[in-house]
This record gives structure tokens, sequence and C-alpha cells, in this order.
């Protein structure tokens, strides 16, 4: 079996980033998103090198062995897509594709859209392309969903990552349950009075894609770094926005993929988006809706994402 090896790297962006990787061949960088970390792509590095690719999953700005600056202000999006760039650059390629799941997307999206130069392919799971909207999201957010959006709640200082570390177990138990595929339904909107984690309640019985060991990893990965960098990500949405304006609905212009479970909250609740996406993602090869799938698309099914993958890159 391919070997999945580790060590750091000096992104060009100034971070020092941990990346697991596998395999030889043209780069394909893998970008985790929350609450997760390189493990969440451990079914597709071995995957992707067999098939003749160097696979790259680091832990991105904040998260896990990676780790990241104190400052809310460093989490923006040009931060967090400088350094996948600069990673492309550290690892000694000129272009990369570049495959994202979850808040990994986003920054998928966006390296392509500012870099399309660096990017051989964009992939993106559960997370379609939004074009710029008119307004700030965090208000707009507010409106539609109130204050106890996962979002908005996001904002708070200090409370989110206070209530997420202080069982991680049980934190990782909850949210990798209640936003799978096997859970009865979620509904990301904190109650009046209440934690996030109320509305990730426990399973009785975990999901058969996720291990005692898996949970025990995504703890021990999790050990010094916390949950405030990977909450200040949120805390960055409306500064993304102002950062951005120049991009304003400026179009993805690299060959791209879009996979995602038809039971991911996430991804069924902007259908109206993945609908029209190829008018600001105009070479979107293919949309793939896996049946039964939840949110953590990669490692609930992990077969149908690697096939996925697989005829995507064999295609550019």
């Amino acid at each position: 079996m391919t070997d999945i090896t580790h060590r750091f790297v000096e992104s060009a962006s100034g971070l020092r980033m941990h990346v697991a990787e596998a395999g030889e061949g043209p780069l394909v960088l893998l970008l985790h998103g929350f609450p997760e970390c390189w493990y969440s792509w451990r079914h597709q590095l071995r995957a992707l090198a067999e098939a003749g690719f160097h696979a790259v999953a680091p832990d991105q700005r904040g998260y896990a062995r990676t780790g990241g600056p104190a400052e809310v202000d460093q989490y923006t999006i040009l931060h967090l897509a400088g350094d996948a760039v600069g990673l492309i650059d550290a690892l000694g390629e000129e272009r990369a594709v570049v495959v994202g799941h979850d808040w990994g997307a986003p920054v998928a999206w966006a390296v392509a859209q500012l870099r399309p130069d660096r990017v051989r392919g964009v992939a993106a799971l559960s997370v379609p392309h939004r074009p710029r909207s008119s307004r700030p999201p965090v208000a707009t957010m507010r409106e539609l969903f109130g204050d106890g959006f996962y979002m908005v709640h996001f904002q708070r200082p200090d409370v989110p990552e206070a209530e997420l570390g202080r069982d991680p177990e049980a934190t990782f138990r909850g949210m990798l349950y209640a936003a799978s595929g096997d859970a009865p339904g979620f509904l990301p909107v904190v109650p009046e009075g209440g934690g996030f984690l109320d509305v990730c309640p426990l399973p009785e019985e975990t999901p058969a894609w996720l291990t005692e060991e898996d949970i025990a990893t995504y703890v021990a990965e999790y050990a010094d770094s916390g949950f405030a960098g990977p909450v200040n990500w949120y805390r960055n949405l409306d500064r993304n926005w102002d950062l951005t304006a120049a991009w304003h609905r400026a179009p993805v212009t690299p060959p791209a993929l879009f996979v995602a479970g038809d039971r991911d909250v996430v991804a069924t609740g902007a259908r109206d988006v993945i609908d029209r996406m190829r008018d600001f993602v105009p070479d979107l090869r293919d949309t793939v809706w896996l049946p039964g799938c939840g949110h953590w698309t990669q490692q609930e099914r992990p077969a149908e994402v690697n096939e996925a993958l697989l005829g995507f890159l064999r295609s550019l």
C-alpha cells in the first residue's frame, strides 16, 4: 500500500504548513474544510497516488499541525488563497489541480478565480462557486436565518471556540454525525441561549464510515491548535466581501468539477446556485450528485469521490 508521508513546507506566503502527501506526478492539492484537517483526505491521498499523481493535503491556516496567527484579520480569503498558491510554489510546481471540500471549496474557487494561470483544474465538494453578492453577507444571513444561524453565531468573540474545545471528542463525534447522510436531518441554527453543539446531538451509534480511530485522530490533530483559528475563517466573511470587490462576478475560467451529496443541507440549500453555476464557471465539466450522502463527501463516499476526481483529472 502506498505510504502517506508528512513534512512541513514553508509556503511562499510565509506560513509554515504541515502537509500529508503521497505519490509522484502532476500535483493535486487537497484543501480540507471545517472542522477537519489533512486527515479528511485519507482515502484520496493513496488513490490519487496510485493513479500517478502527487497528492498533497495541507493543514490549512489555523488548523491542526500548521496552526496560525492569533489576529482575526489574518484569516481572509486572500491569505488562504495565498497560502495555497504559495504551497504550489514551495512544492516546485508551476500549476496544480486544486480540490476543496467545505471551506476548502471557496478557497479552491478563489485560487482558480484569482490565479487561473496556476490552476490546471478546480474541483469542489459540497460548496458551489457563489459569485460575489451585492451586499455584505453576515447581515444578509442574519436577516434570512436569524442570529442563531451558525455563521452569524460564529461572529461572537471567544464563545464558539470555547464551546467546541470543551470536549473535542464529543465535538467531532456530534458534528461529523449531525451533518452526515446517516443523520435524520441537520438544521445549523443555534437555539436561543444555547450553543452550536445543541444542534449536533451525539449518535447512539457512529456511522459505518466513521470509526473510533477516525475520531481519536481528529482529537489528536487538534490537541495543540484548538478551534480559534478555524472559527476565525467565519469572522472574515464581511472582510472577504470588501477585499474581493475587484473580482465582483468575475468568472472562474479553469476546467471545473462539482460533487455533492443529495442529503447535504449545504448543497441542497444551494440548488439554485448550482443549477446556474455555468454562468460564472463556463468550463464546468460535470456536476455529480451522490445519493444518500451528507456533507462529509470524501469521507462518506470515498470510492465514488475517487472515481469522479480521477475521471476529471484524466480529462485535463
